[in-house]
């Protein structure tokens, strides 16, 4: 199997993905990629999927859009430079305020996962300050993304 082939097989419920290259600075004193970066990177896959789901800062309905809840990550293997990552990003469970969005970093050297995480993302009115319900529309587009 073909690296390519291998890194579509190991993202293949993440429809949407970015390819993101290591960088030097990327890399800490322990010199592999700090774990820091690894939020970075989801944060990269977050906001790709904002933009497919049709979320801009703000939606446009009442000025409610995402905010970030929470993040965790599960560290797999160290990542170092040189080396390229394609970050996969879905959704999860959808509440009526709230959605889960899952992660997988995959190290093109390494043919393997060096990171999967998650977030929950709150449908967020910023004109009153506090949660708003996740909106038919926006529900709609987390299923058919969800279902791709």
């Amino acid at each position: 199997m073909t690296d390519e082939n291998r890194i579509t097989e190991l993202l293949a419920d993440f429809p949407v993905r970015v390819v993101i290259p290591v960088a030097w600075g990327d890399m800490d004193a322990m010199g592999h990629v700090n774990n820091t970066t690894y939020f970075r990177y989801f944060e990269t896959a977050r906001i790709s999927c904002f933009g497919e789901l049709g979320l801009g800062a703000i939606e446009s309905s009442g000025g409610v859009g995402p905010i970030l809840h929470s993040a965790s990550c599960r560290f797999r293997i160290p990542l170092t430079y040189p080396d390229t990552v394609t970050v996969g990003a879905r959704i999860g469970e959808v509440g009526e305020d709230r959605f889960e969005m899952l992660y997988r970093a995959v190290s093109h050297q390494h043919g393997a996962v060096a990171a999967d995480g998650t977030s929950l993302i709150v449908t967020f009115s910023y004109e009153t300050g506090t949660k708003a319900p996740v909106s038919e529309a926006l529900n709609q587009r987390l299923q058919e993304l969800r279902g791709r």
